[in-house]
């Protein structure tokens, strides 16, 4: 469209498009604007009075600014975008800004490539920050590598808007040459953070590097610290990192400003935002904590807009494009209608490109066998990572232990945990103790294993344990739950091990099955084991993880002995 086209339709208040009777929520100046709200094309060309020959009477519902998610992996819904799309956008999710590192870390630049193709011309606005930590550290095994040199042809990508979160602030505080090649790969853009816990001089440290941005703060003084240093802080509710209404009530009790918040999912399954919500959940959180709706409002689509420099989003006002949603109050934050450039949005498939061979066959496993699984010591008290019930963080504990023929042998409290290495047949596995998963009578196994997409297994017995491993390795990834030898519920994902093209509801489906299964073994379906599980293996999140390489102490940067 030609500029002069969009001025002069302005200024003649011809619009193609009216959204008419509506409350406006207005982010600049925190106003409700009883208005009609003008568009032509996909542009806001005016808000106060207008007609055209295509109307939509909103009847007094609150029009605002598109959601925005400030940071979500895709590949955590099991889905490739086009679905994630469809399941988003109902609940006024219009832009999302994804981090591929999930894919990055399973199938290097082809990964990347695959997931910018697979999210073209979709109404969802989707945009991209270019993975920094693949492999997310040296202290795991991934299926890639990514130097500054193999990222500097995404730089020029027009939806590639900067950096994605810098997980490993060990190298980052220690001046890493790697990782500062990076950052400065990015410098003047968008880098997102990524550090839990981090304070004081270590904070300083990381946040001079280049992160500006973080989404893993777990209590209200983390959150306060960072904003004070300038970071743009990510309030997170996921499928398995819950447990933000603590924080979100002291920030409405001492009146913290909000403009440097914005509200992110991270890791979500499809299944729940299809039950809940999506950043219209947490916004009906905020406000529910205290928050006053407008901000709530702001922190769902302006602020992220603003942060990440998308100059004409997060805003129903003149200029903007129209991605907006009615709601029918600010409270309960129900859909009425979603806009997406200007058109009502309305559910449909969404074409996309052929899957790409290089991330397809991803699981390259060496054989297991009987004894591959036997975690041999003589201690009868052992390290145990202690799961933290709506947490991401764990406890590094010491538990005393059963034993068997010199060998762990796991009960209803303590489960053996395995990580193996699923990405070049090295055969190296990871066997560790974990406590929280309750699993009695079978096993459940996952190439979806956070950040370097291992397969992890957990179980109380060695040939479940294995026959779940290995009907993953059958399909090409997934999930799976076995029990007395028989594979009751499994979710094949041959997309990199990580996500599947088939149909949303008939993965919801499995998805329920599969929770089932685990419930029926003693997991706890309101700590979702299967994301629980995935995280188990992630070490750059305290306190306590285990990777292929053994079990590691995230706070001290050491495995356990």
């Amino acid at each position: 469209m030609k500029q002069h086209e969009l001025v002069q339709a302005a200024f003649e208040g011809r619009a193609t498009y009216v959204i008419k009777n509506a409350r406006v929520v207005n982010v600049f100046t925190n106003e409700i604007i009883e208005a009609d709200v003008a568009i032509y094309e996909d542009t806001i060309i005016g808000v106060g009075s207008y007609s055209a020959e295509r109307e939509y009477d909103a009847k007094g519902a609150y029009l605002c600014p598109g959601f925005i998610d400030s940071h979500v992996h895709i590949e955590s819904s099991m889905v490739i975008p086009p679905s994630f799309a469809r399941v988003i956008m109902p609940h006024g999710t219009t832009g999302i800004i994804a981090d591929p590192h999930e894919i990055a870390n399973v199938s290097g630049t082809a990964g990347i490539r695959a997931m910018y193709k697979f999210s073209e011309g979709l109404p969802l606005r989707v945009y991209f920050m270019m993975p920094s930590c693949v492999p997310a550290t040296k202290f795991e095994t991934s299926g890639a590598e990514l130097l500054a040199e193999d990222m500097l042809p995404f730089t020029k990508k027009s939806r590639i808007l900067g950096l994605g979160e810098v997980m490993d602030y060990v190298s980052v505080i220690n001046a890493d040459k790697d990782m500062l090649d990076k950052i400065r790969l990015f410098d003047g853009r968008p880098i997102d953070g990524h550090a839990p816990l981090v304070s004081g001089r270590a904070l300083n440290a990381y946040r001079i590097a280049g992160p500006a941005t973080d989404h893993e703060c777990s209590n209200y003084d983390e959150v306060l610290e960072k904003l004070r240093t300038g970071m743009g802080i990510m309030l997170r509710v996921g499928s398995a990192a819950k447990g933000m209404d603590d924080i979100l009530r002291k920030i409405a009790k001492n009146k913290l400003p909000t403009e440097n918040m914005t509200f992110c999912t991270d890791d979500k399954h499809i299944e729940n935002i299809r039950a809940e919500g999506h950043i219209n959940h947490i916004a009906r959180l905020a406000v529910s904590c205290g928050i006053d709706p407008v901000e709530a409002v702001k922190m769902a689509s302006y602020n992220a807009a603003r942060i990440y420099g998308l100059k004409r989003a997060g805003a129903v006002a003149v200029g903007y494009r129209a991605d907006m949603v009615l709601f029918k109050d600010l409270k309960d934050f129900e859909v009425v209608q979603v806009f997406t450039g200007g058109e009502p949005y309305e559910d449909r498939e969404f074409p996309y490109p052929l899957i790409p061979q290089e991330v397809f066959h991803s699981v390259h496993m060496a054989p297991l066998t009987r004894n591959s699984l036997v975690l041999k010591t003589d201690k009868d008290v052992m390290p145990v990572i202690s799961m933290v019930e709506e947490q991401l963080v764990t406890k590094l504990v010491y538990r005393k232990v059963q034993l068997e023929n010199g060998a762990f042998k796991p009960d209803a409290k303590l489960t053996k945990l395995a990580v193996i290495e699923r990405h070049h047949a090295t055969g190296r596995i990871g066997l560790g103790i974990v406590e929280g998963l309750n699993i009695v009578d079978g096993a459940i196994a996952s190439t979806v294993a956070h950040d370097s997409h291992n397969l992890v297994v957990a179980g109380d017995n060695d040939a479940d344990m294995i026959l779940a491993a290995d009907s993953l390795r059958e399909c090409g990834g997934g999930y799976s739950v076995v029990s007395h030898g028989v594979v009751i519920a499994r979710l094949p994902l041959p997309v990199a091990g990580l996500m599947t093209d088939a149909p949303i509801d008939g993965v919801i489906e499995r998805q329920r099955a599969l929770l089932d299964a685990a419930c029926s073994l003693g997991a706890k379906a309101e700590s979702d084991p299967l994301i629980a599980l995935s995280f188990l293996a992630l070490p750059v999140i305290p306190a306590v993880r285990l990777t292929d390489k053994g079990l590691f102490d995230v706070v001290n940067m050491r495995f356990v002995q």
